[in-house]
């Protein structure tokens, strides 16, 4: 599939930054097969090509994602779920190496919201509206709804919001939580989300992606066991060009070039 072909999606690149923004505007950008089809095939897309080194997830300045599309659930049963393993997509947003940051506008509700959380950072505008009303629909939240937000916002809030369906943290509370970076201007979101995926952009792929890796393991193990693998992946860096670059600019007062080799 070539980005030509992409029907909800439009992709671009502004020189070192991918960026992707959502396009199903007639369904408020809501999560089907198809748009996450060709969001995961951009971004493995972007996630092997050497002149990339930050993608940017976004939507349009009303609607980031707002939500699953249920009309896609009508008539399934758990069987059809389990065997189709419904929403493993989110298991191949989680693998993409490269640091991603979502610019989000407007509603990030149910897997608008968890696509956010998939990316390692998140910009909102001040009209973001961030919830999961799963349980509105006789379900619970699949694509790490209840497992990120409670990492990001802690427990009782969380649980406020998963169940009950109709609580909702605005840009400024989700920035009060700690669940985005900051809050802009609508206009503002994605051009700062850009700004700052070039600063990412501008170092070393390898250094970058064994940051990510090693700030992801810190959720999914003890400290001990943490510490650990950032130790072994600091003394992995020594192996790289990049590290002798980086080390070399220092010393000698000039700007590094990295290689990512």
């Amino acid at each position: 599939m070539a980005p030509t072909q992409y029907s909800c999606i439009i992709v671009e690149q502004d020189g070192p930054v991918g960026v992707i923004r959502l396009n199903r505007p007639e369904a408020l950008n809501a999560l089907g097969q198809q748009i996450t089809q060709e969001l995961i095939h951009a971004l493995n897309g972007f996630d092997t090509n050497n002149d990339i080194g930050a993608i940017v997830i976004t939507g349009s300045d009303k609607v980031f994602a707002a939500g699953a599309d249920i009309k896609q659930f009508q008539g399934r049963t758990m069987a059809n779920m389990i065997k189709e393993d419904t929403l493993d997509w989110s298991s191949k947003i989680r693998a993409v190496r490269k640091p991603m940051i979502a610019a989000v506008n407007g509603y990030a509700l149910g897997g608008g919201c968890e696509l956010a959380m998939m990316c390692d950072i998140i910009y909102a505008g001040e009209k973001a509206l961030f919830g999961q009303p799963e349980i509105n629909l006789g379900i619970i939240p699949g694509a790490g709804g209840t497992q990120r937000l409670v990492k990001a916002i802690g427990k009782s809030k969380a649980m406020e919001i998963c169940l009950t369906g109709s609580v909702k943290l605005n840009a400024q509370e989700a920035l009060a939580a700690g669940l985005v970076s900051a809050v802009y201007p609508v206009d503002k979101v994605l051009p700062q989300s850009i700004k700052t995926a070039k600063i990412i952009a501008s170092k070393g792929q390898i250094a970058a992606a064994l940051t990510k890796s090693a700030i992801n393991q810190s959720f999914e193990v003890p400290l001990e066991a943490g510490l650990l693998y950032e130790r072994r992946l600091f003394q992995t860096a020594f192996g790289t060009e990049d590290r002798k670059e980086g080390v070399d600019a220092f010393v000698n007062k000039r700007v590094a070039k990295f290689s990512h080799l």
